[in-house]
């Protein structure tokens, strides 16, 4: 079968070959670049199709080689790391052949929320943010700030960022659920510890051919920004609400000065959400998957646990416990994402049938 399909693969990546290089379809833009891309695709699959029949070939060559006493042991030692080679090459191949994520590429929108546990969820909610902004720029990601709301103690009751930078979404889309904390508060006297909670929501940024905004579906409504304990922050109506009136989705931004800023970044979270709405529209599987994940913010759902007073996070979707809490806050997301895109990747496979 994976034999089957990867000539198949190659009659399809040589017959893109001799397309772009036919004048016709160079003198066309838009074909040329759609084939451009899809030859890129084929290209790491083709490579590894090429390793594969050559593995085949020469184990058949080093089998028939066993006839020959002077070659015999020679023979063997090849046949042993050939065979060694073959299944991890025909794993390499199934991942490649695996449907893409069309959104793995994109920038991303992270939504932090407090949850449950008051001023507690408000700087937990503080700490995930740094924690995943120090992991975006180990990665050679960009963080911008769209929108926050601060609590009293200088935790975050809500922040919504922009992560920019290629495959972003890929690391990031894990990471929507409910996360929770268990630790001692700075106000707990009697030193008991607490749990508590935060939700994260992963959305992959949305590009203006992806979601069409009619204007008479919106609603925008402009108020005054306001401070801690509703202090006016400025005296002008600069803060912006955007509903979208079809699906009553509600964005508001009030950070920056400027009213057409904040309307700025205000649609640029809609839109965001819009595209991911519509993404799991048309995929129930995927909503259910979503809605699961992200919960309430209740202290029963979860995700993650990041147990202070044990050193420990556990990732409770893929049963791993990691004890090195101190350098998962810092940004050390390295281990847990790789061990969440391999689970993914294993049950795609196991849906497959490869």
């Amino acid at each position: 079968m994976l034999k089957e399909k990867l000539e198949e693969l190659e009659e399809k990546y040589k017959y893109i070959e001799t397309q772009l290089s036919d004048p016709n379809v160079v003198g066309d833009l838009d074909r040329y670049k759609s084939l451009s891309s899809e030859i890129k695709k084929l290209t790491p699959i083709v490579e590894k199709a090429k390793e594969y029949r050559n593995i085949l070939r020469q184990i058949e060559e080093n089998e028939e080689l066993l006839e020959d006493e002077e070659l015999k042991e020679l023979a063997k030692e090849e046949l042993k790391h050939l065979k060694e080679r073959l299944p991890e090459l025909e794993q390499e191949i199934k991942l490649l052949l695996l449907p893409k994520d069309e959104a793995d590429d994109r920038d991303v929108i992270l939504e932090i929320r407090a949850g449950t546990g008051g001023e507690e969820a408000a700087l937990f909610a503080a700490d995930l943010f740094r924690m995943y902004s120090r992991y975006a720029e180990n990665k050679g990601f960009k963080v911008e700030v769209l929108s926050k709301s601060l609590s009293d103690t200088g935790g975050i009751k809500e922040i919504i960022a922009e992560i920019k930078g290629k495959g972003a979404y890929h690391l990031f889309k894990h990471e929507s659920g409910t996360h929770r904390v268990q630790r001692i508060p700075i106000t707990e006297s009697q030193g008991r510890i607490h749990t508590s909670a935060a939700t994260v929501a992963v959305l992959p940024e949305a590009e203006n051919v992806d979601v069409e905004i009619k204007p008479e579906d919106l609603r925008i409504d402009v108020f005054r920004a306001s401070g801690h304990g509703g202090q006016h922050v400025n005296t002008t109506d600069s803060a912006v609400r955007i509903t979208h009136l079809p699906t009553g989705m509600v964005v508001s931004c009030q950070d920056e000065k400027s009213q057409l800023k904040n309307k700025e970044k205000a649609l640029k979270i809609l839109k965001s959400r819009l595209y991911d709405f519509y993404r799991r529209k048309k995929d129930e599987e995927r909503a259910k998957e979503r809605k699961s994940q992200i919960g309430s913010g209740d202290r029963s759902e979860r995700i993650r646990t990041y147990n202070f007073p044990q050193g420990r996070v556990t990732d409770h979707r893929i049963n791993l416990t990691l004890y090195k809490l101190d350098s998962i806050m810092e940004g050390d997301l390295d281990e847990l994402i790789e061990a969440l895109i391999v689970d993914e990747q294993a049950r795609k496979l196991k849906e497959s049938g490869m």
